[in-house]
């Protein structure tokens, strides 16, 4: 997925809803695992890591900010400042250092 892509956020049927399946720019779908949100400095976080079999960074953690438009539409949009994304990774690694390990 493009760095500068909003994508709209689709929550899946599933018993524990913790997927969400995202249409990039093309209208693809990708399917994704939703690890946590949280609120931090003002903005909601959402953390998300690809479910997709075939895609090879499937341990690599996704980071977006969640807007919602004037409309009432809620789209994710993927963290591209460096610090922002260190700030947010480093808060998301405190809130779930009892279920992963970091390196």
């Amino acid at each position: 997925m493009d760095e500068n892509t909003k994508v709209p956020a689709e929550k899946e049927e599933a018993a524990d809803d913790k997927y969400v399946t995202l249409l990039d720019e093309d209208g693809s779908e990708h399917r994704f695992e939703h690890l946590d949100s949280f609120e931090f400095n003002g903005d909601v976080y959402v953390c998300l890591v690809s479910a997709d079999e075939e895609d090879e960074t499937d341990d690599e953690v996704l980071i977006f900010t969640l807007v919602t438009d004037e409309e009432g539409n809620e789209t994710l949009t993927l963290v591209e400042d460096e610090a922002e994304l260190d700030m947010a990774f480093e808060e998301f690694k405190k809130r779930m250092q009892d279920e992963f390990e970091f390196e």
